[in-house]
């Protein structure tokens, strides 16, 4: 009897003992997680000056969350840089030079087609005057695709011509932000799918 004691004891202690580490096991864990995430959530809390020097709560969001929104704020920027026109030449090296920051290797393949068929020296020659306004722009996030429709308007002298326009392409992300590429984002594989008259009226020439 004494032996059979002796052993359920031993079996009793050994559960006992068991459980406790798989208890403090499952806590440390618990403790961990949770650790963890408030440490996550306090990071995403900063603080900014105001005018008077008193700190004011501010809280960061995921970059991810507004993504949507900037693909599209980069796509309307970019076409808004090649599509919007003056009659200057050094105006139009600068748009050009900044939407090409960006896009890719496709832009600068239509923006050379265009200058080999004399396109910007047709804007000098005739005075005309080109704007582009932004009817929509889908974005297909998963597959990181947009589709841009627009309307660009081109005002000359004699006549004011308005187009539809409406491209297509897709974007990729980028590690670093610049002042050049705010949103971080390269327009790739980009072409034109329909830039057509809509509309032609001639202006009175007295």
């Amino acid at each position: 009897m004494i032996i059979k004691n002796i052993e359920t004891k031993v079996r009793l202690a050994t559960f006992l003992s068991a459980g406790c580490l798989i208890a403090s096991v499952i806590m440390v864990i618990a403790v961990s997680f949770f650790a963890y995430r408030q440490v996550a959530d306090a990071r995403k809390s900063i603080y900014i000056m105001d005018a008077a020097n008193v700190p004011m709560p501010a809280r960061q969001t995921d970059v991810q969350m507004n993504r949507e929104a900037e693909y599209r704020s980069h796509v309307g920027r970019f076409h808004s840089l090649f599509f919007s026109l003056t009659p200057d030449d050094r105006f139009m090296e600068y748009q050009m030079k900044q939407a090409m920051y960006l896009i890719d290797e496709s832009g600068a393949l239509q923006y050379n087609n265009l200058k080999e068929k004399g396109y910007f020296n047709s804007i000098l020659s005739s005075s005309a005057v080109l704007t582009i306004r932004t009817d929509s722009i889908e974005i297909d996030m998963p597959k990181r695709y947009f589709r841009y429709y627009g309307t660009q308007k081109i005002d000359r002298r004699s006549s004011a011509i308005t187009r539809s326009l409406i491209t297509e392409g897709y974007l990729n992300d980028l590690e670093i932000r610049s002042d050049n590429n705010p949103h971080a984002v390269l327009i790739t594989r980009w072409k034109t799918v329909e830039n057509k008259d809509i509309q032609h009226a001639q202006k009175n020439t007295f």
